[in-house]
C-alpha cells in the first residue's frame, strides 16, 4: 500500500505574476520561502507558506492557456482554507476589494463556509473550524 503522509504542496499557476504575489502575500498572508527566476523557462517560482508549514508553490509561464472553472468542469474544484472565524476572514477579504459569496452552512457538518476568488478566478474556499 501507498504510504502518504500528507499533501506536500500545491501547484498553481498564475496570469499575472505580481498581482498573484501580492493577493497570496497580502491579502491571504502567506509568507515567502524561497522566490527564483527560471530564465530558461521565463518563469518564476514561488514557494509560500502558511503558518510555517510549505503549502503552495506559484508559478508563472509566458501566455499559460486559460483553464475553466465555471461552470464546473471536470479536474480540482476548489482550494479550501479552514479559518477560526468566518465572519472575521470574509470582512477583511471585502476590505480587500475581493468579492465574496454569501456564508452558507454544511448540511452533514453544521460549519460555515463561503467561497471567493483569486486574481486568475481560481475558486478558494474558506471553512470555519474551531479547534
Amino acid at each position: 500500500m501507498l504510504s502518504l503522509k500528507q499533501v506536500h504542496h500545491i501547484a498553481i499557476i498564475c496570469s499575472d505574476y505580481e498581482r498573484s504575489k501580492k493577493f497570496y502575500t497580502e491579502v491571504l498572508g502567506f509568507t515567502i520561502e524561497r522566490e527564483v527566476y527560471r530564465a530558461a523557462r521565463q518563469s518564476y517560482k514561488l514557494d509560500l507558506c502558511l503558518n510555517g508549514q510549505y503549502i503552495i508553490e506559484l508559478f508563472s509561464f509566458p501566455d499559460p492557456p486559460p483553464r475553466p472553472s465555471r461552470p464546473e468542469s471536470c479536474g480540482l474544484r476548489h482550494l479550501a482554507f479552514a479559518v477560526a472565524d468566518i465572519d472575521v476572514s470574509v470582512k477583511w477579504l471585502a476590505a480587500q476589494q475581493v468579492a465574496v459569496e454569501p456564508i452558507r452552512v454544511d448540511e452533514y457538518t453544521g460549519k460555515r463556509f463561503t467561497f471567493f476568488a483569486d486574481p486568475d478566478g481560481l475558486p478558494l474556499e474558506l471553512y470555519e473550524w474551531a479547534q
